[in-house]
């Protein structure tokens, strides 16, 4: 049987339901949907309505049949500027725009648009900080949640999340963005090493090097509105680049190897990073997984036209290669290559949302299909302890860094840590 046909729609009815959606009519059972009539396109609230947001939701509006109704945000301009991308999709599908009275602007927009009754998804794309939060509410409210990575930025979040899954296992889909997973050459390399294609694998490195995120200076903003505006420059908010960014490839290794680390050696630093923020710009770590498998990862968040992103692993059979623009194989007595595409790493421009080509072009809308394809199935999704590993993961890494020491996972798990913003929301009430 297909996996298709297993995850309970093949492919010939999925793009039959996806067609009717784009023309606003979808066949969706009643019991899936909160708040819609059976008949109606799923709809879709969008809390955050930053790069990475508008991104994620475009994809959904445009690949699967799903209408964002709903906007969300602490600031008025943000809310604008949704809506004003948002009703041009609209129109082009012919169907209304945003109503101003689903715009949410403030603090309390997470539960306003929880609570909304039109809403059936809800899309947490907010800084990270905000995440367990927000996630909750969604879920108490009874709505299906899409949650950016990180699932959190302290080890108290990341538990919190973990209980959220549990209230939401078996009535509603709760997806985490490891798009990677989706990634269809990246699908079929981590069957391979999983079916032994490697061998006994021995050791692994991995990079994620990266041009500076530039931001604007927002000069009219109060101290606490530039952190947020700016927030990936904030270790609270942000978790820090290793735990924001880097979790792509730190959760490939989670995926391929099926295990978490054990444990974590790692240093990093600030040095010519040239925002006033307070992350790191870069990261050196050993990663210990278990049956002796280590794995050098390496980080920077500051270069100037040149990145490349990829990981690599060594094997009695042979060796795995992948990059998000470049060769993804494998070399030695099982070869086999996948790549979409392979430019010399580093070309083109790096993208601060997330959005990317060549090997990860289909690695979001395959993401969002398989979301959208577990709430009509009522095959319900749940990443959320899936999700929370990783977060720790990334986590086990930048504690071990900030301590200077080795920080083994029990110990970390073991860990009472929240972490306090400092920030007073209702300022922007």
């Amino acid at each position: 049987m297909s996996q298709e046909k297993k995850q309970g729609i093949n492919r010939r009815t999925f793009v039959a339901t996806a067609a009717a959606g784009a023309a606003g009519l979808m066949l969706i059972k009643p019991q899936l949907v909160r708040g819609t009539a059976a008949n109606s396109a799923l709809r879709l609230g969008l809390l955050g309505c930053g790069g990475r947001g508008t991104h994620d939701a475009t994809v959904l509006s445009t690949e699967t049949p799903v209408r964002v109704i709903a906007l969300g945000d602490l600031f008025q301009d943000q809310l604008d500027k949704a809506k004003a991308h948002f009703d041009s999709i609209a129109e082009q599908k012919g169907y209304a725009g945003v109503e101003r009275s689903r715009m949410f602007r403030g603090p309390n927009a997470y539960e306003q648009i929880a609570g909304n009754k039109d809403v059936d998804i809800v899309l947490v794309t907010t800084p990270p900080y905000f995440h367990p939060g927000h996630l909750e509410a969604a879920v108490d409210a009874g709505k299906h949640v899409y949650c950016e990575k990180p699932v959190s930025v302290d080890v108290d979040g990341a538990k919190r999340v973990i209980n959220v899954g549990r209230k939401a296992e078996g009535r509603l889909s709760l997806e985490v963005g490891f798009e990677l997973r989706k990634a269809p050459p990246f699908v079929e390399l981590a069957q391979r090493i999983q079916a032994g294609a490697l061998g006994t694998i021995a050791c692994g490195e991995a990079y994620y090097y990266a041009t500076f995120i530039k931001r604007p200076n927002w000069p009219n903003a109060s101290p606490d509105e530039l952190r947020i505006r700016n927030w990936i420059y904030d270790r609270v908010l942000s978790g820090d680049i290793i735990v924001e960014q880097n979790i792509h490839v730190i959760d490939t290794f989670n995926w391929m190897l099926k295990a978490r680390p054990l444990k974590a050696v790692a240093t990093g630093g600030r040095q010519v990073k040239p925002d006033t923020g307070n992350v790191y710009g870069h990261y050196n770590v050993i990663y210990y997984y278990p049956n002796n498998v280590t794995i050098n990862f390496g980080s920077t968040q500051f270069d100037k036209g040149w990145w490349d992103v990829a990981s690599r692993f060594f094997g009695s059979k042979g060796v795995s290669e992948w990059h998000y623009s470049g060769p993804v194989a494998i070399y030695g007595e099982e070869p086999w290559s996948g790549a979409a595409a392979s430019p010399a790493a580093g070309q083109g421009q790096f993208s601060a949302t997330g959005a990317f080509h060549d090997n990860l072009a289909q690695a979001d809308p395959q993401k969002f299909k398989s979301f959208v394809d577990s709430i009509v199935s009522g095959k319900f999704h749940n990443q959320a302890a899936l999700g929370a590993e990783s977060t720790l993961s990334a986590m086990l890494a930048r504690e071990a860094a900030y301590l200077g020491r080795e920080l083994a996972w029990d110990e970390l798990a073991g860990m009472d840590m929240t972490w306090n913003s400092g920030i007073d929301l209702n300022q922007f009430a």
